[in-house]
């Protein structure tokens, strides 16, 4: 099977580019990822709804892949914490080669059928939760093998690559499909595949984070305070809630830790 991430780029002579024909091009490859994305919303909710079902009950969300896409999966998951309050391991990102291929690349570790399986594992997979595994080839030998094990002991799988027809695809209980065609450096997926994977990840957790009630409006009014922005930012929002003073607002926000807690507290006791 042909992988379009791997085909020949649209262009050539790279090296002869200037810098503005090379920013030109590489933004106008970029442009059509958002398309890309458009044409699988459909999958993206099927995948979405399922995976609430899960997780309202209880159900975690594990990302597992190798390289960018490893790592873009463990991006996604800790940001899922301060963003939304939630606990660390409802969450979590898992990339061949442990934390260590976070910064260096770990020789070989993607092509092992049977580590990825050991490693969700040791971070506790479950019947009930649900798995996500990322690749942009679809072919990766690590994320595949996770998949199988994960649809052998009741666990929910996605498939998330950028071919059409991935064994990773037919493996999943649920295949998200973006194709963007080929990459401006030949087969450079953490250009325009990566972007992909890291929209379609926002979406994923974003969604699964709304409906499982963690914003309210459009506020995250779980968010950790984490720093003085954040603090500020919080502030702001008990005051809107609630119509107090700026300080009136920060101090119920420090003295109760959330927003959502310091509006609930202060409209009880009114």
């Amino acid at each position: 099977m042909q992988k379009t991430t791997e085909s020949s780029s649209n262009y050539d002579g790279l090296e002869k580019m200037s810098t503005l024909e090379l920013l030109t091009n590489i933004n106008k490859e970029d442009k059509t990822v958002p398309l890309a994305i458009e044409k699988e919303l459909n999958n993206i909710e099927k995948f979405i709804d399922a995976a609430y079902e899960n997780m309202s009950v209880g159900g975690r969300l594990f990302y597992i892949g190798a390289g960018t896409s490893g790592r873009l999966g463990i991006v996604d998951a800790s940001e899922c914490p301060p963003t939304y309050g939630v606990p660390f391991d409802l969450v979590n990102g898992i990339i061949a080669g442990g934390d260590g291929a976070i910064r260096k690349a770990v020789e070989f570790a993607e092509d092992d059928f049977e580590q990825g399986w050991k490693d969700l594992i040791d971070n506790g997979i479950t019947a009930g939760d649900v798995l996500v595994g990322i690749a942009a080839s679809g072919s990766t030998p690590y994320v595949i093998g996770s998949i199988k094990k994960a649809n052998e002991n009741n666990v929910l799988t996605c498939g998330l690559s950028c071919n059409a027809g991935s064994l990773l695809g037919q493996e999943s209980n649920f295949a998200i499909t973006p194709v963007v065609g080929p990459e401006f450096v030949t087969g450079s997926t953490r250009m325009k595949a990566g972007t992909a994977q890291k929209l379609v990840l926002n979406m994923i957790s974003t969604s699964l984070m709304i409906k499982l009630g963690r914003v309210q409006g459009n506020k995250m009014v779980d968010m950790q305070l984490s720093n003085h922005k954040l603090v500020d930012r919080g502030a702001k929002m008990v005051q809107e809630k609630t119509g107090v003073e700026y300080e009136i607002a920060k101090e119920l926000l420090l003295t109760h830790g959330s927003v959502r807690a310091a509006v609930n507290f202060y409209l009880s006791a009114k």
